[in-house]
């Protein structure tokens, strides 16, 4: 069922593609490549996330937070006709945590916006910066940048977010398109991933606290 829905988004919506490419033959990739075997044997994801030996952290948590990208915005995607302007007026992860906007152009100071609105911006704003060869250079020999973690940090940050809306206000969706399974999955990785390299402060966790600590032994 979730191959489907996933096949019915590219097919519906072009903005939910995956937006960023390893290239074939670059270190990156065959990165990518380790990671995902990993990932498909089946073995435990707290092992699956630790950096294999000898490779570059930066490389690691590049890799990682593109995938991550792809696969919540895919995520937000299937979901994204549950999500609207009328059900969810305010960008919000229940009663006690609402999330605003802000960037460095057009929203300088935090700012309400409906859910599908954030969203929005948010896919847009982390696909400005994946692409910023200043920020996650592609080419061999290019260094990241002094900030690379702290800008990681905020895309993952933000991408945490998603999860907190998506469980709290679009659990049943969830369920009834029989993708809770591969959803959790996600999470989970995710959550041992941002643990594993303390990318998130622990405050932001909260509103999924209960259900971090049932489903992530």
């Amino acid at each position: 069922a979730m191959a489907l829905c996933l096949k019915q988004v590219f097919n519906k919506d072009k903005t939910f593609r995956p937006r960023k490419k390893f290239e074939p033959g670059t270190q990156r990739f065959e990165l990518y490549k380790k990671a995902q075997a990993s990932l498909k044997s089946g073995l435990d994801l707290k092992a699956v996330v630790q950096l294999p030996p000898g490779e570059s952290i930066n490389d690691w948590i590049a890799v990682h937070v593109v995938d991550f990208f792809n696969r919540i915005n895919l995520i937000y995607g299937t979901m994204s006709e549950y999500c609207t302007e009328r059900s969810c007026p305010i960008m919000s992860g229940g009663l006690k945590y609402e999330y605003r906007w802000q960037d460095d152009s057009k929203y300088k100071k935090p700012t309400k916006l409906s859910a599908p609105q954030y969203m929005c911006m948010l896919m847009d704003w982390i696909e400005m910066l994946i692409n910023n060869e200043d920020i996650f250079p592609t080419r061999i020999g290019v260094p990241f940048p002094k900030q690379f973690q702290q800008v990681c940090t905020k895309i993952l940050t933000r991408l945490f977010r998603v999860f907190v809306h998506v469980y709290i206000h679009h659990f049943d969706s969830i369920i009834n398109m029989g993708a809770e399974a591969h959803v959790n999955t996600c999470y989970k990785h995710f959550y041992y991933f941002i643990r594993e390299f303390s990318l998130i402060d622990h405050r932001e966790l909260e509103p999924l606290k209960e259900m971090t600590e049932r489903i992530c032994h």
